[in-house]
């Protein structure tokens, strides 16, 4: 069982910054993937970004060249860096880890970019 702790979403501005952070407990795996999945009122979850274990990484067009994933295996963390936030990035952010066999979730960080 890998337990997810997400902080970091709030209220900015658009054009404005946030950072997102997810730390991951209990049953960790060398073998993973983390990442960010997003969820808007009315619409379904999508993937934000995701990077592996090896250091491979993927984004939704809609967020690349403004958000940035990075992670720290030492410490089983992945980071979401969101830069030039746009309304439409509203919505509630959720960690994921995937292994092999399994995934986990987070309980979701609310994300809100308006003036």
């Amino acid at each position: 069982q890998v337990q997810l702790l997400e902080s970091g979403g709030g209220l900015v501005q658009p054009g404005g910054s946030l950072r997102l952070s997810c730390a991951a407990s209990g049953s960790i795996f060398s073998i993973n993937t983390m990442g960010w999945y997003r969820q808007a009122p009315g619409k379904q979850r999508e993937l934000v970004a995701t990077m592996t274990s090896a250091g491979s990484w993927d984004y939704a067009d809609s967020v690349r060249g403004r958000f940035t994933i990075s992670r720290d295996n030492a410490k089983n963390t992945v980071y979401l860096q969101m830069n030039s936030l746009k309304p439409e990035d509203t919505a509630v952010y959720y960690c994921n880890y995937w292994y092999i066999g399994g995934n986990s979730w987070g309980q979701g960080t609310q994300v809100t970019v308006s003036s």
